[in-house]
């Protein structure tokens, strides 16, 4: 077995990024990666602007006139305003633009207005006023080639006026499950089946990635079916994942058929839950064999496909980085990495109950991973490592 960090180091290391792009419009770029830098031709605000309904003023102006000011225009939100006259105030609203000649914005809970005269109240130099270029200015690189866009990332590109980006097209990603076991849901279970939950979470997982998941179904316990699907998956996808037959059992025929058709780097990494865990390649195609119950096909995919396949998407930054939380649990060490079920709660952090590698409740009862060291305890109060879930 190799080491979780000594097999990621690998599969970042093989990692051959995609050249393909293609340009889609913003608002069609969630989880999208950026393929060229994005540099803002505006400033954001584009000039300087109120931060509170109010009325801007020249502060030594309202010093001179002891804070009683005529009123001398009115400034809504998406008008351009006129020079202020001297000595005079202009009616103001929240994003309205600052006129030439005032430097000051009084709220309006501290004004009180009667005959066209304001008074102020409780003034501050400089106050309320948003400055030209405060979030953005113009020349500035805001987003970098290989950024996923998120929600904020594509709020921040219509900031700046942009409609459409080049992104990297996404990756194809073949699935396929193995197990004579295995029944589709909606189907009756006969003595001995159960039903198919990695199909579905591998689907969900790859689609949460901005990619593109290609369902090859369930292939039976056999080699020559175990080949025919992986010359398939190779031939028509970038990436291949199965689940399950990368174990030592005698009906586990992942392992042989890639050494038929490709080779394998490396087979088998000290995680908990996860052991039996493929890399290889299937002619140019890259290829991940994950175990086959279900939270061990969750807990592979996040810690050690999911970096692999986001690298290979051109994100420049693919792994989870790690946070502290105090630990409420105990737990011996064990000889694996182990990867826990966990979630956050106002104390610190909290694990599953049951950390088999059968429940999948357990991923969806918690929100994050503690990474627990090999042949280290846990003792209630300690420091721990998580990773959420949410990169």
């Amino acid at each position: 077995m190799i080491e979780v960090s000594t097999a990621i180091e690998k599969l970042i290391a093989a990692v051959r990024p995609t050249a393909a792009t293609e340009r889609v419009a913003v608002t069609d770029g969630l989880d999208l990666v950026l393929a060229a830098d994005i540099v803002s031709g505006v400033d954001v605000p584009p000039a300087d602007n109120s931060a509170m309904d109010g009325y801007a003023y020249c502060f030594a102006d309202g010093e001179s006139n002891h804070f009683q000011l005529p009123l001398s225009q009115r400034i809504p939100a998406g008008t351009a305003p006129q020079p202020l006259a001297p000595s005079s105030a202009a009616r103001i609203f929240t994003g309205g633009e600052i006129p030439p000649g005032a430097d000051t914005v009084a709220m309006q809970e501290n004004c009180t207005e009667q005959d066209g005269v304001v008074t102020i109240n409780n003034p501050r130099a400089g106050a309320n006023i948003r400055p030209k270029g405060q979030d953005i200015q113009s020349g500035q690189t805001v987003l970098a080639a290989g950024t996923r866009l998120r929600p904020q990332e594509m709020g921040l590109l219509s900031s700046i006026g942009i409609k459409t980006v080049e992104v990297f097209k996404p990756l194809r990603v073949a699935i396929f499950s193995t197990g004579d076991e295995l029944v589709e849901p909606g189907e009756p279970l006969q003595p001995g089946q159960i039903y198919n939950s990695n199909r579905a979470t591998l689907t969900g997982l790859i689609q949460s990635l901005g990619m593109t998941p290609v369902d090859l179904g369930t292939v039976p316990d056999n080699l020559a079916a175990t080949v025919a699907v992986l010359k398939k998956a190779a031939a028509e996808t970038d990436i291949v994942l199965s689940a399950g037959g990368v174990s030592v059992g005698d009906e586990d025929y992942v392992k042989n058929a890639l050494l038929e058709l490709g080779s394998i780097d490396f087979w088998k990494v000290a995680i908990k839950p996860g052991k039996p865990l493929a890399f290889g390649q299937i002619a140019e195609t890259p290829f991940i064999g994950l175990p086959g119950n279900p939270a061990s096909v969750f807990v592979t995919f996040m810690i050690l496909a999911r970096p692999f396949l986001l690298a290979s998407q051109g994100v420049k930054k693919p792994l989870t980085q790690s946070l502290k939380a105090t630990a409420l649990f105990e737990k011996a060490g064990e000889k694996r990495e182990v990867y826990l079920r966990a979630r956050i709660t106002g104390e610190g952090v909290e694990i599953y109950p049951n950390q088999s590698s059968g429940v999948l409740s357990s991923a969806c009862w918690g929100e994050l991973f503690v990474r627990q060291p090999a042949g280290q305890s846990i003792a209630i109060g300690d420091l721990v490592d998580v990773l959420p879930y949410e990169l």
